[in-house]
């Protein structure tokens, strides 16, 4: 019967015994329909059938879910085991198409009677079994040395572990080119001459491809070789055809437990069908096979007391579950299962494995306090103190979830004042305060406190209470500044003396006559602000100075304390944050006090302008040249208005000259300052020097520096006073005669 692809054959001739033939249907796809009548107790039976897909496509490794029946890879189905067959025989046949899916149809073997001797004179019965031949045909072409790609060949089955005699043929191959020449086949690729080497023959005569020893598909489930042909004179030529065998798995593995034992614990009070662990398995054999499909059962139980079925195992998951409602850990703590892990759906290979299984306490016994009632004092004001422990007793198995107890405050903490807890111990609840308690507002709190277990109670049980009277206990509480900052915007020119704010505090202990008294903090630097003792007014102590580095962005912040007069004062503190108003009392001040320029096409020299007041009071700037500086020199604002540009104008003798500028702020605040300026013999922007400089400058400069340093002097005595740059000095035209000498002008 032909199967297969374009331009490939296999070619199959089947058996059939014994000679009575009845029945034999594949359903959903069609099939070669011929079987045998069973006798009772037969033992030889074959049957041989072509599986097809509804498609069309071949299929050549079959399977049979029927033990009794065995599927060969040629098609044959050999009856391997008695069996009586009665009215109907049905199981299961799984097929593998060349890409390795897998099918399956349902076989049926129905018994039928027949009396026609002539269905025993079938022709089939007296045919030879003999194994597939590829045929390659003669259709591409018969060019010399031509190398034709016509062929796709299905793959090769070749069942693992097989006790036959080696070498084993199981398949040939065969060029139709063979009809007119004689050719040579070679065989290449794993398995043939690539590791493992030898594994698969072919002969290089025929085309017979053999199997020289049982496979191992745990080890290698697949080969893929390449077949060559060619003529031995050369004439002609086959591509290289590739072949795959896939390698059948048998049931050669049995399951292994993942573990050994299993180690399970369930509560005394389980309900019936609660599964609790699971034991399972698994097997090297195909996963798509009845080979390593598992079914698990429990084989004994120590002790068996008080059931010998305490427990029951799920076939197909190996879970197990609880069967009785009489688990009791005070008499049988324990259990031992053997459990069984059995291939092939139940019925294989079979593995034993063990469960332990700890039966755990049930929580049926409640926690109860040794005492029903509790006293504490706790002062006032203290968070975190611990108020009181109260300790319990439980009689279930000690550290289990069913003897930790756990405690709730369940009345009486409205205002979340208390939190109780659980003592290392776990037998022990602590209760705490976490907010501060005001003795003047409540002074005792009646608490109610329950207790619990980590588990609920197997059964109803009554739950223990006690309860927890807690005192309060007045300690002198410090006044209380309301708000605890206060702030105040004013300017930063107020005259000493003036009136800031009233800045006081209250005394929380109202059952105590107390006097409160302030004072400023010893922290103060300034000492710009004084206060009250008894009235809490802030006045001005000194002048105040937003430029001040004590004043961080406008603001300057005060201490202010407040002291009652108990026999162990009590301080309470409160921040006073003056926001400083600035005010124009800072002019213009130029960085640089020394530049030097060439005397020829001089570049202007930009001088940096700072003012220490706030926005408003500052840039934009303006500037203007002393009447004599404007002989030699100009000077203007960069475009931000923030930078002067000074620039000799007309080239003038080298020496040191005084250049007064006069700079405003926005609002016209003005400061005079004095350059000390350097004019050097050289030409525009390379500023340089020579040694005439030092003897040759007149004496107009030297009185210009000598009364800049004397007012630098009066500057460092007096803060308030102007800087050393706004002394007046003429800027003369010209510079110190040829020689070296004073200019006649002075």
């Amino acid at each position: 019967m032909p199967l297969g692809t374009s331009g490939i054959q296999w070619v199959w001739k089947y058996k059939i015994r014994p000679d009575q033939i009845s029945k034999f249907r594949l359903c959903n796809c069609s099939a070669f329909q011929s079987a045998s009548e069973l006798s009772p107790f037969q033992s030889e039976l074959y049957f041989f059938f072509l599986f097809n897909d509804c498609a069309g496509r071949g299929y050549n490794i079959y399977s049979s879910t029927d033990q009794h029946f065995q599927v060969d890879v040629d098609g044959t189905v050999e009856l391997k085991t008695q069996l009586t067959l009665h009215q109907v025989q049905e199981f299961s046949v799984h097929a593998w198409d060349s890409e390795g899916k897998r099918y399956t149809a349902s076989v049926r073997v129905e018994n039928h009677h027949h009396a026609q001797q002539e269905e025993t004179k079938n022709p089939i019965n007296s045919a030879l079994l003999l194994r597939p031949q590829i045929h390659v045909p003669y259709k591409c072409g018969t060019l010399w040395r031509q190398k034709r790609r016509c062929m796709l060949i299905p793959p090769l089955f070749v069942p693992e572990n097989q006790n036959v005699p080696f070498p084993k043929l199981i398949a040939v191959f065969k060029s139709d080119f063979a009809k007119e020449n004689t050719m040579i086949y070679s065989m290449k690729g794993e398995g043939a001459d690539e590791p493992p080497v030898g594994v698969f023959i072919i002969d290089k005569n025929n085309g017979a491809i053999y199997v020289t020893k049982p496979l191992d598909r745990e080890t290698k489930d697949k080969y893929v070789l390449t077949v060559h042909a060619v003529a031995a004179n050369g004439e002609v030529e086959e591509e290289t055809t590739e072949i795959i065998i896939f390698v059948i798995d048998g049931n050669d593995n049995k399951p292994i437990f993942t573990q050994n034992p299993f180690l399970g614990s369930v509560a005394e009070a389980s309900p019936r069908d609660f599964e609790f662990m699971v034991a399972n398995a698994t097997d090297a054999d195909d996963p798509d096979s009845d080979h390593a499909d598992i079914r698990y059962s429990i084989i004994s139980q120590t002790p068996p007391q008080p059931d010998p079925n305490m427990f029951i195992i799920n076939p197909i998951t190996g879970g197990i579950r609880v069967n009785s409602d009489e688990l009791d850990r005070e008499t049988y703590p324990e259990y031992i299962l053997l459990i069984q892990a059995a291939d092939m759906m139940g019925d294989g290979l079979v593995t034993t494995g063990t469960a332990v299984i700890t039966v755990t306490d049930i929580n049926d016994h409640a926690p109860q306090f040794e005492k029903t009632l509790y006293t504490a004092s706790v002062p006032e004001n203290k968070v975190g103190s611990v108020v009181v422990k109260i300790p319990v007793t439980d009689g279930d198995d000690p550290q289990t979830p069913a003897w930790t107890a756990n405690f709730r405050i369940f009345s009486g903490n409205s205002g979340g004042f208390f939190s109780i807890s659980t003592g290392p111990n776990k037998q022990e609840g602590i209760i705490t305060t976490v907010k501060p308690l005001d003795f003047e507002q409540t002074n005792k709190y009646t608490l109610l406190v329950i207790t619990e277990n980590d588990v609920p109670f197997a059964k109803p049980l009554p739950t223990s209470t006690a309860t927890v009277i807690v005192n309060v206990q007045d300690v002198n509480e410090a006044p209380v500044f309301d708000p605890a900052e206060t702030i105040i915007s004013k300017p930063e020119d107020l005259e000493v003396g003036t009136e800031l704010t009233v800045y006081t505090a209250t005394d929380p202990d109202t059952a105590r006559a107390q006097t409160v008294t302030y004072r400023v903090s010893n922290e103060d630097r300034s000492g710009w602000v004084s206060i009250d003792r008894d009235t809490g007014l802030i006045r001005v102590k000194s002048s105040m100075d937003r430029e001040s580095p004590l004043v961080k962005d406008g603001k300057f912040k005060v201490l202010i304390l407040a002291v009652d007069d108990d026999e162990v004062p009590a301080t309470g503190t409160g921040t006073l944050v003056i926001e400083l108003e600035d005010v124009n009392d800072n002019a213009p001040v130029i960085e640089e006090r020394e530049i030097t320029v060439c005397s020829k096409n001089s570049v202007p020299v930009s001088l940096s302008v700072t003012d220490e007041d706030g926005s408003g009071f500052a840039a934009p700037f303006t500037v203007e040249l002393h009447e004599e500086s404007r002989n030699n020199w100009t000077a203007g604002m960069d475009d931000s208005n923030t930078k002067i540009l000074l620039t000799l104008k007309t080239a003038i003798q080298q020496g040191k000259y005084s250049v007064v500028l006069r700079v405003y702020d926005s609002s016209l605040h003005s400061q005079d300052s004095t350059i000390i300026t350097t004019v050097c013999d050289c030409t525009g922007e390379d500023v340089w020097c020579s040694d005439r400089e030092i003897s040759g400058f007149g004496l107009s400069p030297i009185l210009g520096i000598l009364g800049a340093s004397l007012n630098l002097k009066a500057a460092d005595d007096d803060p308030k006073a102007p800087p050393y740059d706004s002394l007046l000095v003429f800027d003369y035209e010209g510079g110190g005669s040829e020689d070296g000498s004073i200019r006649d002008e002075l």
